[in-house]
């Protein structure tokens, strides 16, 4: 389960359209985004995902789809700061990240969650090519596509596939998300999420300048400098999306 579940993360990365990326069949794209982790182009993920937006308009007359395309673009910037960051990491500490079990160990402080956290800063998305394998797309017949890891469905069935005019696409069922306590359902809620991925991005963004600059004396300090700014980053602002939730401040209207 905690396999799926982090593929459902890792496939829903972001969305959008590219061109030049092999899409023509289920596998075919499930073999594109492998390919892509695996030269390291993971602000382009977003490209291989589709997320359905409502035809609506907010009262500030910005309307779902371009709400959602913002926070697309911000996290495929994020991704790719991301990218580099794992980089110059393993270029800084060949020795430490060699001895991965324990490097990570160490760079999440202790915990399985921070060594979750850590094992995607030194190598993002790993498990893509790790359990290809067992990764398979089974094209329905009616557009749509079952993805599953190891013969169970991702993440229950969540995360899928569909034909789309740019070829096939990852994606959700949007009204089953919808009923979660989670999904954005307004135009701050949406402006919270992509302040989120700047938040992120800023916080990488000063890891790799402290990186140019030699300012980590080990792979330890580095882990420490990484999980404090990380934590800054993300806390303050999933305390104001929680927030906005509970209350519904998030609420606008919308046509």
């Amino acid at each position: 389960m905690q396999g799926s579940v982090a593929i459902a993360l890792t496939i829903l990365g972001g969305a959008g359209c590219e061109t030049n990326l092999e899409t023509g069949t289920p596998q075919a794209t499930l073999a594109t985004a492998q390919r892509l982790v695996e030269e390291g182009s993971l602000d382009r993920l977003p490209a291989l995902v589709y997320i359905e937006a409502r035809p609506i308009t907010y009262a500030d007359g910005v309307t779902e789809a371009s709400a959602i395309e913002d926070v697309r673009g911000k996290l495929s910037d994020m991704l790719g700061q991301l990218a580099r960051v794992s980089g110059k990491l393993r270029a800084a500490f060949p020795d430490g990240v060699a001895a991965e079990g324990d490097a990570l160990r160490r760079l999440a402080g202790g915990g399985d969650f921070g060594a979750q956290i850590s094992r995607v800063i030194l190598d993002p998305f790993a498990f893509l090519s790790e359990q290809g394998e067992e990764l398979e797309a089974e094209d329905l017949g009616d557009g749509t596509a079952a993805l599953t890891y190891e013969d169970e469905p991702i993440a229950g069935g969540l995360v899928s596939m569909i034909e789309t005019d740019d070829g096939w696409r990852f994606t959700v069922p949007v009204e089953l998300a919808r009923s979660t306590d989670y999904w954005p359902e307004s135009r701050h809620e949406w402006s919270v999420i992509a302040s989120m991925m700047l938040a992120v991005e800023n916080a990488l963004g000063d890891i790799e300048q402290e990186l140019d600059e030699g300012g980590f004396r080990n792979l330890d300090h580095a882990g420490e400098r990484i999980g404090r700014l990380l934590g800054e980053s993300v806390v303050v602002q999933s305390i104001i999306y929680a927030s906005m939730k509970k209350s519904g401040k998030g609420a606008d209207a919308g046509s």
